[in-house]
């Protein structure tokens, strides 16, 4: 028998949620309870889903209410990059349905008038599935964006990572050393947020999509997974990537920066080359840089940049339904 119920009426607390994440074969950083918590209470209206078979814990679904163009919509949680189902390796055809009309059903009980999801991409899973997203088109959601995103498969010997480098991006890391560029994981978060609010400004007129204080707090409840590189000329930071390792498969590059007036160091090229050798040796199977789309509209720029790292595109997609 299947049930389903919002997270406060489920019986299930917050260590037994992220535990269930942590088992899981698709879950994330980004669906813990433990990192939703870092954004205060009365940002979200949170409406998380928890479903069960037969009295035993099925799927867990961090969800949210949002009010947009007018209407009510139950979407995965606001505060987090992607979210959607997070199950066991074994779930099933029917039980994919099962958890898709399950989410339908919970919509329509809490008066929304749209779902909306992103789950993550399939190399955040370990037994590659695409039973939700077949059991989502079956019940007539659609794809309201598909994003690409630029993963590197960490499926190379060290000593032959460079030779997977587009020409360019072979002779910035051997520039960058030349040059005495060093690379070390640190804890300069005050330097290199602000290296990362000049680069946003002057690129994209935006500004980090976490405070300061957001990220050290971040920083603070996943002391091993959330990880700051930073690319130093003697004792100054002229470059840095903060990393997520989001599950034990993917390590994701939140934010990337670097000091303009330290171009010609190549420091970004190098940072990745050594990121991509350490998290290889630390057992993980890919790099996501993330995102070079917004509304599928590319920046044809960063993905030729990244595509100079052996990256290729890989889709993060958004389904909705209206209801």
């Amino acid at each position: 028998m299947i049930e389903y119920f919002p997270l406060k009426n489920s019986g299930i607390s917050s260590e037994e949620w992220d535990s269930f994440v942590d088992g899981s074969d698709s879950g994330t950083m980004f669906h813990k309870r433990l990192f939703l918590s870092y954004h205060p209470k009365d940002r979200f209206e949170d409406a998380s889903l928890v479903v069960k078979k037969d009295g035993e814990l099925l799927s867990i679904f961090p969800a949210a209410i949002i009010k947009r163009d007018g209407k009510k919509i139950l979407t995965s949680h606001s505060g987090a990059s992607y979210g959607g189902f997070c199950y066991k390796q074994n779930l099933n055809l029917k039980e994919a349905f099962n958890l898709v009309e399950s989410l339908m059903s919970y919509a329509k009980e809490m008066k929304c008038e749209r779902i909306q999801l992103t789950p993550p991409p399939m190399i955040y899973q370990t037994k590659y599935s695409n039973y939700i997203d077949f059991a989502l088109v079956k019940n007539d959601f659609s794809y309201l964006k598909r994003e690409v995103s630029s993963v590197v498969q960490l499926d190379v010997a060290k000593e032959d990572l460079l030779s997977t480098y587009r020409p360019e991006a072979r002779t910035a890391v051997k520039k960058a050393v030349k040059q005495g560029v060093e690379i070390a994981e640190c804890e300069r978060f005050e330097d290199y947020y602000e290296i990362l609010k000049k680069n946003l400004k002057m690129r994209h007129n935006v500004s980090p999509t976490h405070t300061l204080e957001e990220l050290i707090k971040l920083k603070r409840i996943f002391p091993g997974k959330i990880r700051l590189w930073g690319a130093f000329l003697g004792e100054k930071l002229i470059a840095g990537v903060c990393n997520f390792s989001t599950n034990p498969r993917v390590v994701l590059a939140f934010y990337i920066s670097h000091n303009e007036d330290y171009q010609e160091y190549r420091a970004v090229n190098l940072l990745f080359y050594e990121i991509m050798k350490r998290y290889k040796e630390e057992g993980f199977k890919f790099l996501d840089f993330g995102i070079f789309t917004v509304n599928m509209d590319p920046n044809w720029g960063l993905g030729r940049f990244k595509e100079n790292f052996g990256a290729r595109g890989i889709f993060r997609d958004t389904f909705y339904k209206d209801l």
